[in-house]
């Protein structure tokens, strides 16, 4: 099933506030919360869904990532409302304090407990794409040295904060006893601490592993684009939540074919004698060859257009072209005999340069180039 827009789910537009947005989706996550809506799933499910949306549209960089490739540009696994990302108790912990205290239990627990989820640290790599892994998308499945929980580790409530995941330390001053709550150093929130630490495992229960991690590269992607593949980073401390895999793109240089965006370009060289007589070349396409036809009296400088034989975008249902720019080859040794027969033409009329008004100049191409 296609993900919603992220701006239709919150209701607002593209030109929306940072604010506006922050208030859309607190009005939604107050209408779905799930103290609320007790074993509605319809309206877990839009609960999660609004959160998705707050958490791209709230982050700049994402946001523009979002605005320039739609969902493809999120990464493969999109985010941590639709399937196998985020729980509940990571929404909360990200965006608890949106809620304005319009539940009385906070988050991570009812009660006042205000334990906060860990997130681990994200990962970031670089995987190489030759022009036909972009043409066709590619899954890739990449060794990734990560954090991850120890088979066996037991956590046990914290002692110092007693599970709540904050401090109450009271001072007199001389206007009476102040109260003041803060974080607890101990469990960093969370509320708990390791009880039972399997060999291997440090203090936090969590070891290095290498784990080998597919991804669905989706078509069209482009040099320096960054995916967001939730959940696979390193994980965190007291079954937190897992941070994220950054996959940043890298395109292998192509000698024959030269892109722009989602258009190719390729430069082919012809003889004189071809251009002049016509004839027929082969011209390098993502997959396979493409046999073009020279007309008689091709000039240095034109170029073909093949419609549709580019790359497809990432952020659109269409399908760049292939140029072939096309350069009259001279030769630079000629034999007695070759020399003999070409003073002979030398001086024939055909011969000399007459352009006319259909042989465009070469700002007349790079303007009609750049103009599509």
């Amino acid at each position: 099933m296609a993900k919603r827009d992220y701006y239709d789910i919150l209701g607002v537009s593209k030109g929306a506030s940072e604010s506006e947005i922050k208030k859309a989706y607190r009005k939604l996550a107050i209408k779905y919360h799930p103290d609320k809506n007790p074993g509605d799933t319809e309206a877990e499910d839009k609960f999660k869904e609004a959160a998705e949306a707050y958490e791209v549209l709230s982050d700049p960089q994402k946001k523009q990532r979002y605005d320039q490739f739609g969902h493809a540009g999120m990464g493969s696994q999109g985010g941590f409302g639709g399937g196998g990302g985020m729980n509940m108790d990571d929404i909360f912990s990200q965006f608890g304090d949106i809620f304005g205290g319009a539940f009385g239990g906070g988050f991570g627990g009812g009660g006042g407990r205000r334990t906060r989820v860990r997130k681990g640290t994200n990962l970031r790599v670089k995987i190489k794409l030759t022009l036909e892994e972009i043409a066709n998308g590619v899954e890739k499945k990449i060794k990734v040295n990560k954090l991850v929980n120890v088979d066996g580790v037991e956590f046990k409530t914290c002692t110092v904060c007693g599970g709540t995941g904050q401090v109450t330390r009271v001072t007199q001053t001389i206007l009476g006893a102040m109260q003041t709550s803060s974080t607890c150093n101990a469990c960093h929130g969370s509320g708990q601490m390791i009880g039972k630490r399997p060999p291997g495992a440090d203090e936090n229960g969590l070891k290095r592993e290498e784990t080998v991690i597919p991804i669905d590269i989706p078509a069209g992607v482009e040099q320096g684009m960054q995916l967001n593949v939730q959940g696979q980073g390193n994980a965190a401390p007291g079954g937190g939540v897992n941070g994220d895999l950054l996959v940043v793109i890298e395109e292998v240089d192509n000698e024959e074919l030269k892109r722009e965006g989602p258009h190719l370009h390729h430069e082919a060289y012809v003889s004189f004698i071809d251009a002049a007589l016509g004839s027929s070349i082969e011209v390098p396409m993502v997959s396979g060859k493409a046999k073009i036809k020279i007309d008689p009296g091709t000039q240095s400088g034109k170029t073909l257009r093949l419609r549709g034989k580019g790359l497809p975008s990432v952020h659109s249902r269409g399908t760049g072209d292939l140029f072939v720019h096309i350069h009259v080859w001279t030769p630079q040794k000629l034999s007695k005999e070759e020399r003999a027969a070409l003073e002979q033409m030398q001086g024939s009329e055909n011969f000399k340069p007459q352009p006319g008004k259909k042989d465009k100049s070469f700002f007349q191409r790079m303007k009609e180039h750049f103009t599509g």
